[in-house]
């Protein structure tokens, strides 16, 4: 079992070099090698060999018969992953980011809202309320950027995935999670919600309890065009 101390070592390298591939410091094509890694970070093989099947599992790294590592093209990338998405926004591509992220949520969360409405246990539908008015309490406070906020936001949108009944929507529950606590982290969710946003929480989350399955779907997507006019705009 590896100590702390090489666990440590092994995180600084898959840390180190995921953000230099992500930031294009290292770009596709880029040839790497084991000794050449052993030297820079002084560390062992074994230690300098995890942290690269690491890299392999993100799509990060591939490794060729007398070459020896390739970083691989962006199109590759397990990009739906939590560590590749938080190197990502702190890379100079953060706001294209942003907007992918946000784009995807359109296009999924609206529909979950509307399965869930459908599909979603009772204790999931009161829930989802309790979520929506703590949300809506907080924001109208100015405390859209507490980590408060920030917790109650990821649980409110992990069950809404989760109550919709499909697994590959729940599956979209951390990299969801990822992209709001990303965007906090970095100071760039607001105090004051942007006016509406509140509101279409609450709606969704009301229309879903009530089984009104097209009200549920049209709030949901109310609330995530504004989530995404706000951060075109930032």
């Amino acid at each position: 079992m590896p100590t702390p101390a090489t666990t440590a070592s092994h995180a600084h390298i898959v840390e180190t070099l995921g953000r230099r591939i992500v930031g294009g410091e290292l770009p596709p094509g880029t040839g790497l090698t084991l000794a050449g890694l052993e030297e820079s970070f002084t560390a062992s093989r074994t230690v300098v060999r995890e942290a690269v099947r690491v890299l392999e599992a993100h799509g990060l790294l591939t490794s060729r018969r007398r070459v020896g590592l390739v970083v691989r093209p962006q199109a590759e990338w397990d990009i739906l992953n939590a560590d590749i998405i938080e190197w990502s926004l702190d890379s100079p591509r953060r706001r294209d980011v942003l907007i992918e992220l946000t784009d995807l949520r359109v296009a999924v969360e609206p529909v979950a809202a509307r399965l869930a409405a459908e599909r979603a246990g009772d204790a999931e539908r009161d829930e989802l309320v309790r979520w929506a008015t703590l949300l809506s309490d907080l924001g109208n406070q100015g405390l859209g950027d507490s980590d408060e906020y920030l917790d109650a936001d990821i649980a409110y949108h992990r069950l809404l995935l989760r109550a919709s009944g499909n697994a590959l929507f729940e599956k979209l529950g951390d990299p969801i999670a990822e992209i709001l606590r990303g965007r906090a982290v970095r100071g760039l969710t607001p105090g004051m919600p942007r006016v509406g946003t509140l509101e279409a929480h609450l709606a969704t989350a009301q229309a879903i309890h009530d089984g009104r399955a097209a009200d549920a779907e049209a709030s949901a997507r109310e609330h995530l065009t504004l989530v995404s006019d706000e951060v075109v705009e930032a």
